[in-house]
């Protein structure tokens, strides 16, 4: 089966392993540059959630395999400091999920 793994900060990884989820700490840059390449190796990693401000410092070797690969889906985490379009966001979740554009309404 299948995991859905969360890497992120000390600070919010209680709350995600309250949801239930399998959490990966890593409190700086290098321990998430050191670690997600592991996690996307792993047999058993279908889903892995990294916030932004983690996925913004991995080697272009590291992203281009992101990229290329079906799984695990990497999703990237908004960070907190981010007011971008959130619909924007989602739409690209979407696309790079399914393959296919889907525009979001209200």
């Amino acid at each position: 089966m299948y995991r859905f793994i969360v890497v992120t900060d000390s600070e919010s990884a209680s709350g995600f392993r309250l949801a239930g989820v399998e959490v990966v700490e890593a409190n700086t840059q290098e321990d998430a540059s050191r670690l997600i390449p592991s996690l996307l190796n792993r047999d058993d990693t279908g889903i892995l959630a990294v916030p932004e401000e983690f996925m913004e410092g991995l080697d272009q070797r590291v992203l281009e395999k992101i990229r290329k690969t079906y799984r695990p889906l990497v999703i990237p985490i908004p960070g907190r400091r981010r007011v971008a379009d959130r619909t924007g966001y989602l739409e690209r979740l979407l696309r790079r999920a399914i393959g296919y554009d889907i525009v979001l309404r209200r």
